[in-house]
């Protein structure tokens, strides 16, 4: 057992919190420290390693950064140099992941080569080292009300540092929301764009979490997608279980509409898809369910706040700021300790480049890179 104290937002708490604590076995091999950054890899005993995009990986390696002092995470870049797709991909990660300085959300703690040449340079990522997933923590106990509101808390207040630098997650789900064992949460795997793969490989998990409106082109979304992903994470967390947990897209739509209802003639002339509109026609009107029975037994406050964001309509949806200011959070909610993001640009990653082009800028973006706490404040780059 891993004690949680509430206190990572800035305000004191004299609440704790305990959760079971899952350690998922991964063997490493011996590795030696590398020769640019002074690391010290683990080889003993299996420890679990959460990937950025959430999920065991073997590209990931625990260590202790003895620069930073800290235990944490390195990813070496699945061959970022395989295709444009790769490249682009492999840019987008590594600018987001620089972009982001939020308590919430996952960012870089460092980011090396150990090659001095722009020729055979692989890229390595460093991070902090999460333990778990929600996904495996729902599975494995039945959390209480003081642990909803805490990490539904912290991930709304990563969200709204998200979406305040113009970026929409798209893949929110429970894998791709990491805690420690100190109770504090991050977003993984932000704005990377997976919708396309997820859909080719039919990814079930995926699917359960995505807003209606994206999972079936019904009109342009906007970040409130994210918010009905919350939604949904916030009701297995209160449940126990998957909320939607349909069998392909038909069926999930089937089931979200036996909850919240069918769409109004006002929303179907939202829907820019004449199929989705023919489909939806077809079906015998629902009404909206109680959600006060579907959620018996749960605060009054989180089954208020869930009403709100799960609504079928994204433009009525409430925002991640709202939703930090309702009442469920009255304990946690502080405006000045729940920041914002400076703009992020997307136009560099969505210009056509050469693969050389993209290998130089994703070198340049590399060894521009300045490490919080270092004395290096950059790493060494032949000219």
């Amino acid at each position: 057992m891993s004690a949680c104290a509430f206190g990572s937002t800035g305000k004191e708490q004299t609440v704790i919190l305990r959760l079971n604590w899952i350690i998922f076995p991964l063997p490493f091999p011996a590795v030696s420290c590398d020769p640019v950054r002074n690391f010290s890899f683990s080889s003993a005993a299996p420890v679990g390693v959460f990937a950025l995009g959430g999920g065991l990986f073997p590209d990931n390696h625990s260590a202790y950064d003895v620069v930073l002092r800290q235990k944490v995470a390195v990813k070496k870049l699945s061959r970022p140099f395989q295709s444009l797709i790769h490249c682009r991909r492999s840019y987008r990660e590594l600018r987001l992941l620089k972009h982001m300085k939020h308590e919430n959300v996952i960012g870089l703690l460092d980011v090396f080569t150990p090659a001095a040449a722009l020729e055979d340079f692989s890229d390595y990522l460093v991070t902090n080292l999460m333990g778990a997933d929600l996904n495996n923590i729902v599975k494995f106990q039945k959390l209480s009300d003081e642990h909803v509101q805490f990490l539904i808390y912290q991930l709304l207040r990563g969200l709204k540092y998200i979406h305040s630098a113009g970026l929409v997650h798209r893949d929110l789900k429970p894998s791709n929301v990491a805690v420690n064992e100190d109770c504090e949460l991050r977003i993984l795997d932000f704005g990377l764009a997976r919708q396309t793969d997820d859909e080719m490989t039919g990814y079930v998990a995926t699917r359960w979490y995505r807003a209606p409106e994206i999972m079936l082109n019904w009109m342009h979304y906007n970040q409130n997608v994210d918010i009905w992903s919350v939604g949904c994470i916030m009701g297995e967390l209160l449940k126990g279980k998957v909320l939607f947990p349909g069998t392909d897209y038909i069926d999930q739509l089937k089931r979200i509409m036996e909850v919240v209802g069918t769409p109004t003639a006002e929303l179907l002339k939202k829907i820019c898809s004449e199929h989705a509109q023919k489909y939806i026609q077809s079906l015998p009107s629902m009404p909206p369910q109680d959600m006060e029975k579907i959620f018996r037994g749960a605060n009054p406050l989180a089954v208020d706040l869930l009403k709100r964001m799960l609504i079928l309509d994204c433009d009525g949806r409430i925002s991640a700021s709202e939703a930090l200011a309702h009442p469920y959070f009255s304990q946690y909610h502080d405006p000045d300790d729940e920041p914002e993001a400076p703009p992020y640009d997307q136009s560099l990653e969505s210009k056509d480049r050469t693969l050389e082009e993209w290998k130089e800028l994703i070198f340049k973006e590399l060894s521009s890179f300045k490490v919080s706490g270092s004395k290096s404040d950059s790493l060494p780059v032949e000219q």
